[in-house]
């Protein structure tokens, strides 16, 4: 089976959620709407960050400027390819499930005839 190949750094809803949000948005996306669009805390947003930058998978950058500090974060190459084969191999577990449920038959529920009591 395609588990196996999962890699569990994105095998994580929050992280799944940071990754599918950054892979879209090349040049990366801001903490504060990071963390509206993956609907996480200020920590457990750290946190997952913190994961994700050990592996090398996102970085970040403070920007200053005209007005209050922003915090702008993207995912890398290397993260951006890690993501994909990830996406690829949970695709491949959907597409081997389906076609299981398909040649086997869910066993039929046992409907009580009318009349009977249970």
């Amino acid at each position: 089976m395609s588990a196996t190949r999962l890699d569990r750094v994105f095998h994580e809803r929050g992280r799944l959620a940071i990754c599918s949000a950054l892979v879209t948005q090349a040049a990366g996306m801001s903490f504060t709407r990071l963390q509206e669009v993956c609907g996480l805390t200020d920590g457990n947003l750290n946190r997952h960050l913190h994961a994700l930058a050990e592996e090398q998978i996102v970085e970040s950058e403070r920007r200053t400027g005209n007005g209050r500090p922003q915090t702008m974060v993207r995912i890398t190459e290397t993260g951006r390819a890690r993501f994909v084969e990830y996406i690829d191999a949970l695709e491949a577990i959907v597409r081997e499930v389906q076609r299981a449920a398909k040649r086997t038959p869910s066993p039929a529920r046992a409907v009580p005839s009318a009349g009977t009591s249970q």
